[in-house]
């Protein structure tokens, strides 16, 4: 009881000083708890969708997918005959059925020829209006289409576009593009996450859609009264036979959860991984923050051995102190992260996926999570402070404030730091002489934690020289005020060390992501210059298939000298080894695609892989099944008849560009896929004529104006647009990781605070003797600065090193070119002495309004 009264006592006695590990601690468990409460309501918004939308029982095509997809390579979704329909009405147990019709494989516009696709990458859908749309969507202005005139819209869509009835919306498909104007407007019963739908009458769908009537993409029926599920799917199954897919309501309900399971789980686990970097940085703050309390205790600790407090029970009351501060610290992030999970939604809200605060999802798993990584983490970063409370002998009641250094530990610690540094530097050399990148990425990582956790252990070795140096370039300028701040940041290297060291671990990782994005960026573009031998690239960013109105317009443009079609499908592969390789992807492209990208060629030359019945194989493919040319392989296109086809070419493997990818010509294909079931073009190649090249471009504008679905690119723009996509995941990995940089600041601010407590005496007696308050300000804030430049030093120098290595594995996938990115690296460099500054605000503005007399007469 003593203990925790003891505990208790000191832990108000400064609440201050613990104020900021608190905030950090606070700021890990609400990531963790706000991830785990955001996903989760992500999760619960898609089960409610699926299992509103899921009929008793599902008929659809063979090889439709479970979760209801329906695009395929011709652009049509996969369909069934209306007799289905019929049949299912007649089975035992069928209260109900209809037909319906929806595809995903198309573009809405309005009048302006202005997409009305969602900006958060949700799906466009345009289907028929059935009373299972019915159930789960409430017509609030206008009324459902009839006739090809008319065409209903969500309501969510309607909002952001700005919308009303009576406007003219376009749907664009393969079968052409059909114009009709908004009879309806239908609102959710349930969230809708981000998808724009838009309604036709039956027959005006079927026309639209695929171009023919009397098809449906699935049939719906409904169980009678006393009818399970499962028993009308039995019913179903027997009177159709093994002909159709047919699911029941729970198996639809799982299929579309599994649809959105992989993306979610990367979603989820990615943002704990940030999570957990903050609570790594936070470790070193709550480990400073204990040392330092206890070294300002030393003599009170030394009394309390004196009159009968044994080492466990000094340990035992600083552990206790920190048991409070992880119980406080993580009850407040567990609120905290339940606001943080809301304030994603509405940003999630405002990109185009719409999350109803209605659906958030507080799982009880959640706040004992959060409570118990707080609580734990903070008490196993407060060991070693408390072990060392513990050493402290009475006789340090007699001496002045502050523990002595332990310097063989001290010794041992480098020692160890040097070894793992060393180990790590030599898995790092490793990865760079790797042969395949699998092999290598083992050596990366088990490179990057050895050297990180190294330069942890030997950072108080490294401040001396370190911050010497830095004192020599950055504070030597500022005179005596100067060297007095260089002194400080020297006087206790392993304090030094831990502030650097919690900044040095998110500076770290931001060096060497910003050296991978930057080295493939240029390799990329590189890779684009060696190969690329057309003017313009025209393609959906979004993966949509070009349609054929739209290749038709692109031949019409007068400036344009040739288009080549690329077409991408696949096919059941028999190689000479008598292996059967299921759905292999084979590219299709007309024979000037041999000269639209220069492919590398290992074996024979790529355009006569575009001879009639002949293809080309990527070199491992052909390693792989004894392949050379002459030999013929046994391809079956999906949709279509089996081919012989004879290998002409062998591609080399280590191209960037169409990397793995197996040619033939659009004319073989076509040979043995049906004309209705040819794959549409993926990309369209396109050269101008000689000098016509600008006009070209703006010509092809013009053509696809009607198709606003399509970009069209030049190299320059296509470059652009690649370096922007990798820009784009790089700041989202930057945001995330401002976190632990958030928390390192704070690990600052909490370091020159207590160090300032620390020094009062010291500060007083500087007073005294003629040094200013502005002076003394100055020297916390160099202070603070040169710790921040050695924190950023160490870490962008070290994350440099993970980022050039990582490059190493790179290469072996094509990607040649090491770029570092040096205006970035010394923008951040430059920014950490910004940081350092604002750490210092508060803690020097503090020591500047101490009175000289009191703190002289501080013990």
């Amino acid at each position: 009881m003593t203990v925790l009264k003891t505990s208790m006592r000191n832990f108000f006695a400064h609440k201050g000083r613990m104020a900021l590990s608190a905030v950090a601690v606070l700021l890990s468990v609400a990531f963790v708890c706000g991830t785990l409460v955001f996903t989760d309501t992500m999760s619960t918004t898609f089960d409610k969708l699926f299992a509103a939308t899921a009929s008793d029982v599902t008929v659809s095509a063979k090889d439709a997918s479970d979760g209801g997809e329906t695009t395929s390579d011709n652009g049509k979704p996969p369909v069934i005959p209306s007799s289905v329909l019929a049949d299912v009405r007649d089975v035992d147990g069928v209260k109900s059925a209809e037909g319906a019709l929806h595809s995903t494989s198309l573009t809405v516009v309005d009048g302006d020829k202005e997409s009305l696709s969602p900006t958060s990458g949700g799906p466009t859908i345009v289907g028929n209006w059935t009373a299972n749309d019915a159930r789960t969507m409430e017509i609030t202005s206008g009324a459902a289409p009839e006739g090809p005139e008319q065409i209903m819209v969500d309501a969510d869509t309607a909002d952001k576009h700005g919308l009303k009835l009576g406007d003219e919306i376009g749907v664009i498909s393969v079968v052409g593009t059909h114009t009709a104007k908004i009879s309806g407007i239908a609102d959710w019963a349930v969230t809708n996450p981000g998808a724009a739908i838009f309604f036709l009458d039956t027959k005006t769908a079927q026309q639209a859609l695929i171009g023919e009537t009397g098809v449906f993409t699935n049939v719906n029926a409904t169980a009678a009264d006393g009818v399970s599920d499962a028993q009308l799917k039995k019913n179903v199954v027997a009177a159709l036979g093994g002909d159709y897919k047919v699911l029941t309501a729970k198996e639809s309900t799982e299929a579309g959860q599994k649809d959105v399971e992989g993306f979610m789980g990367v979603l989820k686990y990615a943002m704990l991984g940030f999570a957990g970097i903050a609570f790594l940085v936070g470790i070193f703050l709550i480990i400073n923050t204990f040392s330092m309390l206890v070294a300002q205790r030393t003599r009170e600790i030394g009394l309390m051995r004196a009159i009968g407090s044994s080492r466990k029970q000094v340990n035992r009351s600083v552990l206790i102190e920190a048991l409070l501060l992880g119980v406080v610290g993580s009850v407040l992030g567990v609120g905290a992260g339940v606001g943080l999970a809301v304030g994603l939604m509405k940003l999630m809200g405002m990109a185009g996926m719409e999350l109803s605060t209605d659906d958030l999802t507080v799982a009880w798993t959640t706040p004992v999570i959060g409570l118990l990584l707080g609580v734990v983490v903070t008490v196993l970063a407060a060991y070693l402070p408390a072990r060392r409370a513990g050493k402290i002998s009475p006789m340090a009641a007699l001496r002045d404030a502050g523990a002595p250094a332990d310097a063989r530990a001290g010794w041992i610690r480098g020692g160890i730091g040097t070894f793992l540094t060393a180990v790590g530097a030599f898995a790092l050399y490793l990865t760079s002489a790797a042969d395949k990148a699998a092999e290598g990425s083992m050596w990366l990582g088990l490179g990057v934690v050895l050297s990180l956790v190294g330069f942890v252990l030997i950072g108080p070795l490294l401040a001396g020289g370190v911050v010497r140096v830095l004192g020599v370039v950055v504070l030597r300028v500022f005179g005596p005020v100067g060297r007095m701040a260089e002194r400080n940041a020297l006087r206790n290297p392993r304090r030094t060390g831990a502030t650097g060291a919690a900044l040095m671990i998110g500076l770290a990782l931001v060096a060497c992501l910003s050296v991978v994005g930057s080295s493939m960026v240029a390799s990329a573009t590189d890779e684009l210059d060696k190969t690329v031998g057309t003017d313009f690239i025209i393609q959906n960013d979004a993966g949509q298939l070009i349609t054929p109105q739209a290749v038709t317009a692109v031949k019409d443009t007068p400036q344009v000298e040739r288009v080549t079609e690329y077409k991408w499908t696949e096919a059941d592969f028999t190689t000479p080894d008598g292996k059967r390789l299921k759905n292999t992807a084979i590219t299709a492209a007309d024979p000037t695609y041999a000269t639209d990208l220069r492919v590398e060629t290992v074996e024979g030359q790529l355009a006569d892989a575009y001879r009639p019945d002949s293809m080309s194989v990527h070199e491992k493919f052909a390693e792989d099944h004894g392949i050379s040319l002459g030999s013929k392989i046994d391809v079956a296109f999906k949709d279509g008849s089996t081919a012989g086809l004879t290998v002409r070419a062998i591609t080399s493997s280590d191209a960037v560009v169409d990397a793995g990818a197996m040619y033939t010509s659009i004319d073989t294909m076509a040979k043995y896929v049906p004309a209705d079931k040819m794959p549409l073009d993926m990309l369209l190649f396109v050269s101008a004529k000689d000098g016509r090249q600008d006009a070209a471009y703006t010509a092809l504008k013009d053509s696809l104006h009607d198709y606003p679905q399509y970009t069209v690119r030049d190299q320059t723009d296509y470059k652009e647009a690649l370096k922007d996509q990798i820009g784009q995941l790089l700041n989202m990995i930057y945001g995330l990781l401002a976190l632990a940089i958030v928390v390192a600041i704070l690990g600052v601010v909490n370091t020159l605070a207590l160090s300032v407590v620390e020094r009062t005496r010291e500060i007083g007696l500087m007073r005294a003797i003629g040094l200013s308050r502005r002076q003394l300000r100055r020297m916390i804030r160099l202070e603070s600065v040169v710790i921040a430049l050695f924190g950023a030093l160490l870490g962008l120098g070290l994350g440099m090193g993970w980022g050039a290595t990582a490059q190493q594995l790179l290469a072996l996938e094509g990607l040649k070119v090491l770029e570092i990115p040096w205006p970035t690296i010394i923008g951040v460099f430059i920014g950490s002495a910004f940081v350092g500054l604002f750490a210092a605000l508060v803690p020097a503005f503090r020591a500047g309004r101490m009175n000289v007399l009191n703190a002289i007469a501080t013990e």
